[in-house]
């Protein structure tokens, strides 16, 4: 077992290299970390190799943007890894080796479920990938400025109006720099727009329909100092940007984020103040949702070794190895035994715990849009269409009505440039 860790600048050459030097039996495995994921794959996958004589499985790590822009145009150019860890799991499909033919289908279906209709689009509709970490979008609360502030927290139920007139009480008598903020992103916005009524994806195809309330309360609350509005107004295009750091700072009292943060809060927030993770709000139009995501591991036709590959794969989806990967990651399961069974997260502390915990139990609530536009190859391009046009309408260079035509526009036009 070899690991190395690869700059995007070395990226491309270095996986080319690679690739034409490989040994028989050399597998390459491209990954990103958002904590220790790839130390801990290549830890369990030497087990793998003391199983399998001659296989090594050599894991890179590389920057998460190395994924997005350098691994597409590597698999177009035909030199990609023979693995990778992604998070686009419909767009790459027309890449991805169908596992079916060398693992226990029955066992995939029982296992992970809906997850797998993630990775198929249209009638490729074979056993491309494994959802190695389950993510769902949701609030942190610092509970301490609450407490402080003598503002009772909203409870099951409570709407997004709820909460924005909570933290705005809570960070008026506190002095607290912002009541609200949400990462700049597309995915993060996802689901509370479906809770407005957002469709997302109707038979198959994306759609704005149903934006326009979320759109107009949102682009409101930006305005009158609900949210944080930098984190929003100060980036261009679809630049991703978060507020972990002001949440960490004791300067934002709801912070919409995710569970992939947990680690983060519990590492930087320490005992500076008290903080949890609350159930998504709900809508007017009903869902209390949030936005299902994360992480899968796949394989690729152009590997010259699609046995081992999808033996590599199948591995790594056993339950107990799952399930010790979940635990050493503190990572969601989407593998629905592990998820039945319950995880006991290596080394988290009662609040980190907990706030698993509550990120888990909101997994039910997630509505069948969400799951839809998880699982739609064109959200990719949905999700930089929405940061930029809401962008605009903050920053008062379009009217919410304008910014919702040129979101209709773009997707029109994105929807033609894919065809």
């Amino acid at each position: 077992m070899k690991k190395t860790i690869l700059t995007s600048t070395a990226l491309a050459a270095g996986l080319a290299v690679s690739a034409g030097a490989a040994s028989a039996q050399e597998i390459r495995f491209m990954c990103y970390s958002d904590g220790n994921e790839c130390a801990v794959y290549d830890d369990l996958l030497t087990r793998f190799e003391e199983q399998n004589e001659g296989v090594d499985v050599v894991v890179d790590e590389v920057p998460y943007q190395a994924i997005v822009e350098n691994l597409p145009v590597q698999l177009a150019a035909g030199t990609g890894p023979d693995i990778a860890k992604i998070t686009d799991t419909g767009g790459l499909n027309e890449y991805y080796l169908d596992l079916a033919p060398h693992v226990d289908t029955g066992y995939w279906d029982e296992a992970f479920g809906e997850t797998l209709n993630w990775y198929r689009v249209g009638d490729r509709d074979g056993y491309y990938g494994m959802h190695s970490q389950l993510t769902i979008t949701g609030p942190f609360v610092n509970a301490t400025l609450f407490e402080q502030a003598g503002v009772e927290m909203p409870g099951a139920g409570a709407t997004w109006e709820d909460w924005a007139a909570a933290a705005t009480k809570v960070a008026e008598a506190t002095d607290a720099d912002f009541p609200m903020a949400i990462d700049r992103s597309g995915h993060r916005v996802a689901g509370p727009a479906v809770s407005y009524g957002a469709k997302l994806v109707e038979d198959g195809t994306g759609t704005f329909e149903g934006f326009g309330p979320f759109a107009e309360a949102f682009v409101g609350w930006n305005e009158d100092g609900t949210m944080a509005r930098d984190v929003w107004a100060s980036q261009g295009g679809a630049t991703y940007a978060d507020a972990a750091q002001e949440f960490i700072n004791g300067e934002v009292v709801f912070y919409y984020s995710g569970s992939w943060q947990v680690g983060r809060m519990d590492e930087q927030v320490g005992d500076f103040f008290d903080w949890k993770v609350v159930g998504s709000p709900c809508g007017p139009a009903g869902p209390c949702s949030g936005m299902p995501g994360g992480a899968g591991i796949v394989g690729f036709e152009q590997t010259e070794h699609p046995e081992i590959v999808a033996k590599v794969i199948d591995f790594l989806a056993q339950e107990d190895i799952y399930a010790e990967a979940a635990a050493r990651t503190r990572n969601l399961p989407a593998h629905l035994g592990v998820a039945q069974t319950g995880v006991e997260f290596e080394g988290a502390t009662p609040a980190a715990q907990a706030a698993l915990t509550a990120f888990a139990a909101d997994l039910p609530n997630v509505a069948p849009e969400a799951f839809a536009y998880q699982g739609y190859s064109g959200n990719r391009a949905m999700y930089g269409i929405t940061v930029e046009r809401l962008s605009q309408a903050i920053v008062g260079e379009l009217s919410v009505e304008e910014a919702l035509a040129r979101m209709n526009d773009d997707l029109e036009a994105a929807m033609s440039e894919a065809q």
